[in-house]
Protein backbone atom coordinates (compact mmCIF):
# COMPACT_ATOMS: atom_id res chain seq x y z
CA UNK A 1 0.00 0.00 0.00
CA UNK A 2 1.86 3.57 -0.87
CA UNK A 3 0.07 6.12 1.38
CA UNK A 4 0.89 9.87 0.06
CA UNK A 5 0.82 12.27 3.69
CA UNK A 6 0.43 15.46 2.74
CA UNK A 7 1.15 18.53 5.73
CA UNK A 8 -0.56 21.49 4.27
CA UNK A 9 0.14 25.02 5.83
CA UNK A 10 -1.29 28.33 4.85
CA UNK A 11 0.92 28.98 1.90
CA UNK A 12 2.98 25.24 1.85
CA UNK A 13 2.29 21.46 1.52
CA UNK A 14 4.70 18.91 2.87
CA UNK A 15 4.59 15.97 1.42
CA UNK A 16 5.92 12.08 1.59
CA UNK A 17 4.88 9.08 -0.39
CA UNK A 18 6.06 6.04 1.67
CA UNK A 19 5.56 2.57 0.79
CA UNK A 20 3.83 0.69 3.76
CA UNK A 21 4.21 -2.94 2.55
CA UNK A 22 8.23 -2.67 2.56
CA UNK A 23 8.53 -1.42 6.03
CA UNK A 24 7.25 2.39 5.01
CA UNK A 25 9.88 2.67 2.87
CA UNK A 26 9.93 6.38 1.52
CA UNK A 27 9.96 6.74 -2.11
CA UNK A 28 9.21 10.71 -1.96
CA UNK A 29 9.99 13.76 -0.08
CA UNK A 30 9.28 17.18 -1.12
CA UNK A 31 7.71 20.94 -0.22
CA UNK A 32 5.88 23.56 -2.00
CA UNK A 33 6.48 26.56 -0.51
CA UNK A 34 5.39 30.17 -0.95
CA UNK A 35 1.82 29.59 -1.98
CA UNK A 36 -0.55 32.53 -3.55
CA UNK A 37 2.82 34.60 -3.88
CA UNK A 38 4.43 35.76 -7.10
CA UNK A 39 6.71 33.68 -7.04
CA UNK A 40 6.14 29.52 -5.81
CA UNK A 41 9.07 27.45 -4.87
CA UNK A 42 8.68 23.54 -5.48
CA UNK A 43 11.14 21.14 -4.70
CA UNK A 44 10.64 17.60 -5.37
CA UNK A 45 12.97 14.82 -4.04
CA UNK A 46 13.08 11.14 -5.25
CA UNK A 47 14.78 8.36 -3.15
CA UNK A 48 15.17 5.82 -6.17
CA UNK A 49 18.03 7.96 -7.29
CA UNK A 50 16.60 9.35 -10.18
CA UNK A 51 17.10 13.52 -10.40
CA UNK A 52 15.19 16.05 -7.86
CA UNK A 53 13.06 18.47 -9.08
CA UNK A 54 13.00 22.00 -8.42
CA UNK A 55 11.09 25.00 -9.82
CA UNK A 56 10.30 28.85 -9.00
CA UNK A 57 6.91 29.42 -10.73
CA UNK A 58 3.97 31.49 -9.20
CA UNK A 59 1.77 28.72 -7.33
CA UNK A 60 -2.25 29.89 -7.32
CA UNK A 61 -3.21 27.36 -4.61
CA UNK A 62 -3.14 24.52 -2.35
CA UNK A 63 -4.86 22.58 -5.72
CA UNK A 64 -2.10 23.83 -7.88
CA UNK A 65 0.41 22.94 -5.88
CA UNK A 66 -1.17 19.12 -4.81
CA UNK A 67 -1.39 18.77 -8.68
CA UNK A 68 2.10 19.69 -8.83
CA UNK A 69 3.07 16.90 -6.58
CA UNK A 70 0.91 14.42 -8.17
CA UNK A 71 2.37 14.84 -11.65
CA UNK A 72 6.15 14.79 -10.60
CA UNK A 73 5.13 11.49 -8.37
CA UNK A 74 4.91 10.07 -11.96
CA UNK A 75 7.50 11.79 -13.97
CA UNK A 76 9.48 10.14 -16.11
CA UNK A 77 12.22 11.58 -15.05
CA UNK A 78 11.44 12.72 -11.65
CA UNK A 79 8.58 9.96 -10.41
CA UNK A 80 8.43 7.39 -8.62
CA UNK A 81 5.41 5.44 -9.26
CA UNK A 82 3.90 5.00 -13.12
CA UNK A 83 0.31 6.09 -12.47
CA UNK A 84 -1.50 8.02 -9.73
CA UNK A 85 -4.11 4.64 -9.48
CA UNK A 86 -1.08 3.53 -7.58
CA UNK A 87 -1.53 6.18 -4.78
CA UNK A 88 -3.98 3.82 -2.14
CA UNK A 89 -4.34 6.48 0.08
CA UNK A 90 -3.69 9.53 1.58
CA UNK A 91 -3.37 10.59 5.13
CA UNK A 92 -3.63 14.34 6.74
CA UNK A 93 -2.08 16.34 9.34
CA UNK A 94 -4.88 18.43 11.23
CA UNK A 95 -3.63 20.72 13.77
CA UNK A 96 -6.69 20.62 15.59
CA UNK A 97 -9.63 18.14 16.42
CA UNK A 98 -11.11 19.82 19.14
CA UNK A 99 -12.84 17.34 21.42
CA UNK A 100 -14.86 15.54 18.12
CA UNK A 101 -11.72 13.32 17.99
CA UNK A 102 -9.62 11.18 20.22
CA UNK A 103 -7.70 9.48 17.64
CA UNK A 104 -6.77 9.24 13.89
CA UNK A 105 -9.82 9.24 11.53
CA UNK A 106 -11.46 8.43 8.09
CA UNK A 107 -12.30 11.78 6.05
CA UNK A 108 -16.26 11.39 5.63
CA UNK A 109 -18.58 14.27 5.54
CA UNK A 110 -18.84 14.21 9.16
CA UNK A 111 -15.37 14.75 9.64
CA UNK A 112 -15.21 17.27 7.20
CA UNK A 113 -17.74 19.26 9.48
CA UNK A 114 -15.90 18.75 12.57
CA UNK A 115 -12.68 19.61 10.98
CA UNK A 116 -14.38 22.91 9.95
CA UNK A 117 -15.59 23.57 12.88
CA UNK A 118 -12.23 23.38 14.23
CA UNK A 119 -10.93 25.96 11.95
CA UNK A 120 -11.42 28.94 14.95
CA UNK A 121 -9.61 27.07 17.22
CA UNK A 122 -6.83 27.18 15.05
CA UNK A 123 -7.05 29.61 12.13
CA UNK A 124 -4.19 29.57 10.83
CA UNK A 125 -3.45 25.40 10.14
CA UNK A 126 -7.03 23.98 10.22
CA UNK A 127 -8.42 25.83 7.08
CA UNK A 128 -5.05 25.30 5.04
CA UNK A 129 -5.34 21.69 6.24
CA UNK A 130 -8.96 21.44 5.51
CA UNK A 131 -8.29 22.75 1.49
CA UNK A 132 -5.65 19.99 1.29
CA UNK A 133 -8.47 17.56 1.96
CA UNK A 134 -11.28 19.08 -0.68
CA UNK A 135 -8.17 19.25 -3.58
CA UNK A 136 -7.56 15.41 -3.05
CA UNK A 137 -11.21 14.62 -3.32
CA UNK A 138 -11.25 16.48 -6.88
CA UNK A 139 -7.99 15.33 -7.45
CA UNK A 140 -7.71 11.62 -6.66
CA UNK A 141 -11.77 11.11 -6.72
CA UNK A 142 -12.15 7.63 -4.53
CA UNK A 143 -9.11 7.63 -2.96
CA UNK A 144 -9.40 6.80 0.58
CA UNK A 145 -8.37 10.25 2.83
CA UNK A 146 -7.55 10.02 7.10
CA UNK A 147 -6.61 12.45 8.83
CA UNK A 148 -4.15 13.00 12.06
CA UNK A 149 -4.29 15.19 14.37
CA UNK A 150 -2.16 17.15 16.72
CA UNK A 151 -4.26 17.29 19.65
CA UNK A 152 -5.68 13.65 19.68
CA UNK A 153 -3.24 12.35 21.94
CA UNK A 154 -3.92 14.87 24.71
CA UNK A 155 -7.88 14.08 24.91
CA UNK A 156 -7.40 11.66 27.45
CA UNK A 157 -5.84 14.70 29.87
CA UNK A 158 -8.62 14.92 33.04
CA UNK A 159 -10.89 17.51 33.59
CA UNK A 160 -8.46 19.19 36.25
CA UNK A 161 -5.94 18.96 33.88
CA UNK A 162 -7.69 20.64 30.99
CA UNK A 163 -9.99 22.93 32.57
CA UNK A 164 -8.79 26.87 33.28
CA UNK A 165 -9.99 28.75 36.20
CA UNK A 166 -12.56 31.19 33.81
CA UNK A 167 -15.98 31.35 34.29
CA UNK A 168 -17.22 28.20 33.05
CA UNK A 169 -19.17 29.66 30.46
CA UNK A 170 -16.40 30.02 28.14
CA UNK A 171 -15.66 26.22 28.40
CA UNK A 172 -19.26 24.75 27.63
CA UNK A 173 -19.94 27.52 25.15
CA UNK A 174 -16.80 28.33 23.17
CA UNK A 175 -14.77 25.51 24.38
CA UNK A 176 -11.90 27.33 26.39
CA UNK A 177 -9.59 24.61 27.28
CA UNK A 178 -6.44 23.27 27.24
CA UNK A 179 -5.66 20.77 24.15
CA UNK A 180 -2.25 20.13 23.65
CA UNK A 181 -0.45 19.91 20.80
CA UNK A 182 3.06 18.01 19.47
CA UNK A 183 0.52 14.83 20.13
CA UNK A 184 1.82 12.41 17.58
CA UNK A 185 4.90 12.83 18.17
CA UNK A 186 4.71 12.43 21.93
CA UNK A 187 2.96 9.38 21.60
CA UNK A 188 5.21 7.78 19.05
CA UNK A 189 8.59 8.82 20.90
CA UNK A 190 6.98 6.97 24.40
CA UNK A 191 5.71 4.13 22.24
CA UNK A 192 8.87 3.47 20.17
CA UNK A 193 10.88 3.88 23.18
CA UNK A 194 9.24 1.41 25.02
CA UNK A 195 9.57 -0.75 22.29
CA UNK A 196 13.30 -0.30 21.98
CA UNK A 197 13.66 -0.88 25.51
CA UNK A 198 11.62 -3.72 26.01
CA UNK A 199 8.80 -2.77 28.33
CA UNK A 200 4.78 -2.55 28.49
CA UNK A 201 4.17 1.21 27.75
CA UNK A 202 0.64 0.29 29.72
CA UNK A 203 3.28 -0.01 33.21
CA UNK A 204 5.43 3.10 32.38
CA UNK A 205 5.49 6.40 33.66
CA UNK A 206 7.02 9.09 30.89
CA UNK A 207 8.05 12.46 30.34
CA UNK A 208 8.08 13.10 26.80
CA UNK A 209 10.15 16.51 25.71
CA UNK A 210 9.21 17.66 22.26
CA UNK A 211 12.08 20.47 21.75
CA UNK A 212 12.55 22.57 18.79
CA UNK A 213 11.09 26.39 17.85
CA UNK A 214 7.70 24.95 19.04
CA UNK A 215 8.24 22.76 22.28
CA UNK A 216 6.58 21.22 24.65
CA UNK A 217 6.58 18.45 27.15
CA UNK A 218 3.96 16.19 28.06
CA UNK A 219 3.39 13.42 31.40
CA UNK A 220 2.13 10.11 30.20
CA UNK A 221 0.69 7.35 32.54
CA UNK A 222 0.40 4.48 31.13
CA UNK A 223 0.59 5.34 27.79
CA UNK A 224 -1.79 7.76 27.69
CA UNK A 225 -1.32 11.55 28.31
CA UNK A 226 -2.58 12.97 31.58
CA UNK A 227 -1.50 16.94 31.17
CA UNK A 228 1.04 18.71 28.63
CA UNK A 229 2.49 22.09 28.41
CA UNK A 230 0.85 23.43 25.70
CA UNK A 231 -2.71 24.81 26.29
CA UNK A 232 -5.66 26.38 24.30
CA UNK A 233 -3.19 27.75 21.94
CA UNK A 234 0.35 26.55 21.22
CA UNK A 235 1.72 29.79 23.00
CA UNK A 236 1.36 28.32 26.56
CA UNK A 237 4.15 26.42 28.45
CA UNK A 238 7.80 26.51 27.77
CA UNK A 239 10.00 29.50 26.34
CA UNK A 240 9.65 28.83 22.58
CA UNK A 241 11.43 30.92 19.82
CA UNK A 242 9.21 33.11 19.37
CA UNK A 243 6.92 32.74 21.65
CA UNK A 244 6.14 33.51 25.38
CA UNK A 245 5.04 30.75 27.17
CA UNK A 246 4.03 30.61 30.27
CA UNK A 247 3.17 34.53 30.95
CA UNK A 248 1.28 36.65 33.51
CA UNK A 249 -1.68 37.82 31.76
CA UNK A 250 -1.31 41.18 33.58
CA UNK A 251 1.74 42.00 32.36
CA UNK A 252 0.37 41.55 28.87
CA UNK A 253 -2.46 43.56 29.44
CA UNK A 254 -0.69 46.74 30.90
CA UNK A 255 2.29 45.64 28.02
CA UNK A 256 -1.05 46.32 26.12
CA UNK A 257 -2.31 49.69 27.42
CA UNK A 258 1.25 51.05 27.54
CA UNK A 259 1.71 50.87 23.87
CA UNK A 260 -1.91 51.08 22.69
CA UNK A 261 -1.77 47.66 20.98
CA UNK A 262 -4.81 46.18 19.21
CA UNK A 263 -5.19 42.56 19.51
CA UNK A 264 -2.98 42.03 16.10
CA UNK A 265 0.11 43.54 17.72
CA UNK A 266 -0.67 41.42 20.96
CA UNK A 267 -1.14 38.30 18.96
CA UNK A 268 2.21 39.48 17.21
CA UNK A 269 3.61 39.98 20.31
CA UNK A 270 3.56 36.40 22.03
CA UNK A 271 3.40 34.72 18.81
CA UNK A 272 6.39 36.19 17.00
CA UNK A 273 8.47 38.88 18.45
CA UNK A 274 8.82 37.00 22.32
CA UNK A 275 10.29 33.55 23.16
CA UNK A 276 14.36 33.56 23.04
CA UNK A 277 14.18 36.15 19.81
CA UNK A 278 12.62 38.71 22.15
CA UNK A 279 14.97 37.80 25.06
CA UNK A 280 18.17 38.14 23.25
CA UNK A 281 17.57 40.59 20.41
CA UNK A 282 19.59 37.93 18.30
CA UNK A 283 17.35 34.99 17.24
CA UNK A 284 15.20 32.54 17.49
CA UNK A 285 17.52 29.89 16.90
CA UNK A 286 19.41 28.02 19.11
CA UNK A 287 22.08 26.97 17.57
CA UNK A 288 22.84 31.19 16.72
CA UNK A 289 22.38 31.56 20.45
CA UNK A 290 24.94 29.29 21.48
CA UNK A 291 27.35 30.57 18.88
CA UNK A 292 26.60 34.57 20.12
CA UNK A 293 26.95 33.13 23.64
CA UNK A 294 29.76 31.42 23.31
CA UNK A 295 31.44 35.16 21.84
CA UNK A 296 29.89 36.89 25.36
CA UNK A 297 26.29 37.84 24.81
CA UNK A 298 24.95 38.14 28.18
CA UNK A 299 21.49 38.12 26.92
CA UNK A 300 22.05 35.54 24.37
CA UNK A 301 22.82 33.20 27.76
CA UNK A 302 20.09 34.46 29.34
CA UNK A 303 17.79 33.59 26.91
CA UNK A 304 19.41 30.02 26.86
CA UNK A 305 19.47 29.66 30.48
CA UNK A 306 15.36 30.38 30.34
CA UNK A 307 14.58 27.80 28.07
CA UNK A 308 16.51 25.42 29.79
CA UNK A 309 14.93 26.33 33.19
CA UNK A 310 11.38 25.72 32.01
CA UNK A 311 12.07 22.47 30.97
CA UNK A 312 13.44 21.19 34.19
CA UNK A 313 10.56 23.44 35.96
CA UNK A 314 7.79 21.16 33.55
CA UNK A 315 9.97 17.79 33.88
CA UNK A 316 9.92 18.27 38.10
CA UNK A 317 6.54 19.40 37.87
CA UNK A 318 5.15 16.24 35.67
CA UNK A 319 6.92 13.65 37.95
CA UNK A 320 4.62 15.08 40.66
CA UNK A 321 1.45 14.54 38.68
CA UNK A 322 3.09 11.00 37.71
CA UNK A 323 3.60 10.27 41.31
CA UNK A 324 7.33 9.48 40.37
CA UNK A 325 8.49 8.39 36.42
CA UNK A 326 10.55 5.22 35.09
CA UNK A 327 11.97 7.62 31.34
CA UNK A 328 12.69 11.09 30.21
CA UNK A 329 12.69 11.35 26.42
CA UNK A 330 14.17 14.16 24.44
CA UNK A 331 13.08 14.53 20.89
CA UNK A 332 12.35 17.46 18.60
CA UNK A 333 15.17 19.74 16.33
CA UNK A 334 16.47 20.55 19.47
CA UNK A 335 15.96 17.41 22.07
CA UNK A 336 17.78 15.06 19.40
CA UNK A 337 20.60 17.39 18.25
CA UNK A 338 21.98 19.76 21.11
CA UNK A 339 23.72 17.84 23.68
CA UNK A 340 23.98 20.95 25.71
CA UNK A 341 20.24 21.48 26.65
CA UNK A 342 19.99 17.72 27.54
CA UNK A 343 23.01 18.42 29.55
CA UNK A 344 21.93 21.24 31.04
CA UNK A 345 18.38 19.83 31.79
CA UNK A 346 19.33 16.41 33.01
CA UNK A 347 22.16 16.66 35.09
CA UNK A 348 19.80 19.16 37.63
CA UNK A 349 17.58 15.67 38.01
CA UNK A 350 20.16 13.75 40.05
CA UNK A 351 17.34 13.76 42.91
CA UNK A 352 14.73 11.97 41.26
CA UNK A 353 17.10 9.15 40.23
CA UNK A 354 18.91 10.16 37.14
CA UNK A 355 22.34 9.13 36.83
CA UNK A 356 23.35 11.06 33.30
CA UNK A 357 25.88 9.70 31.15
CA UNK A 358 27.84 12.70 29.93
CA UNK A 359 29.53 11.06 27.56
CA UNK A 360 27.19 9.30 25.92
CA UNK A 361 25.03 12.20 25.76
CA UNK A 362 28.20 14.32 23.99
CA UNK A 363 28.71 11.75 21.42
CA UNK A 364 25.08 11.05 19.92
CA UNK A 365 22.64 13.39 18.12
CA UNK A 366 19.86 12.94 15.42
CA UNK A 367 19.62 8.70 16.55
CA UNK A 368 17.90 6.69 19.13
CA UNK A 369 20.30 6.34 22.60
CA UNK A 370 20.00 6.15 26.09
CA UNK A 371 21.62 8.50 27.93
CA UNK A 372 22.13 7.29 31.76
CA UNK A 373 24.57 5.20 32.95
CA UNK A 374 23.67 1.11 33.81
CA UNK A 375 21.70 1.03 36.98
CA UNK A 376 20.18 4.60 36.64
CA UNK A 377 17.00 4.39 38.96
CA UNK A 378 15.06 6.89 36.48
CA UNK A 379 16.19 6.07 32.15
CA UNK A 380 16.90 9.19 29.78
CA UNK A 381 16.53 8.66 26.12
CA UNK A 382 17.18 10.71 22.80
CA UNK A 383 14.55 9.25 20.88
CA UNK A 384 13.70 10.58 16.90
CA UNK A 385 10.41 11.29 16.11
CA UNK A 386 8.95 10.47 12.70
CA UNK A 387 4.87 11.84 12.64
CA UNK A 388 4.96 11.34 8.89
CA UNK A 389 5.54 7.80 9.45
CA UNK A 390 2.73 8.05 12.43
CA UNK A 391 0.56 9.70 10.59
CA UNK A 392 0.81 6.57 7.15
CA UNK A 393 0.98 4.03 9.79
CA UNK A 394 -2.56 5.15 10.68
CA UNK A 395 -3.74 5.69 7.49
CA UNK A 396 -2.64 2.44 6.19
CA UNK A 397 -4.45 0.85 9.34
CA UNK A 398 -7.92 2.49 9.11
CA UNK A 399 -7.68 2.22 5.33
CA UNK A 400 -7.56 -1.28 5.66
Amino acid sequence: MNVLVLNCGSSSIKYQLLDMSKDATVLAIGIVEKIGLTEGIFTHKPQNGKDRLESSDAIADHGVGIDMILKALVSPEHGVITELTEINAVGHRVAHGGEYFKASALITEEAKKNIEACCELAPLHNPANLKGILCMETLLPGVPQVATFDTSFHQSMPAEAFTYAIPYKYYEENHVRRYGFHGTSHKFVAEKACKTLGWNIEDKKIITCHLGNGASICAIDGGKSVDTSMGFTPNEGLVMGTRTGNLDLGALLFIAQKEGLNLEATNNLVNKESGMLGVSGVSSDCRDLEEAAAQGNTRAQLALDMFMYRVRKYVGSYAAVLGGVDLIIFTGGIGENDYTTRLNVSKHLGYMGVDFDEEANYKHRGDDKILTKEGSKVKVMMVTTNEELVIAQDTAALVK
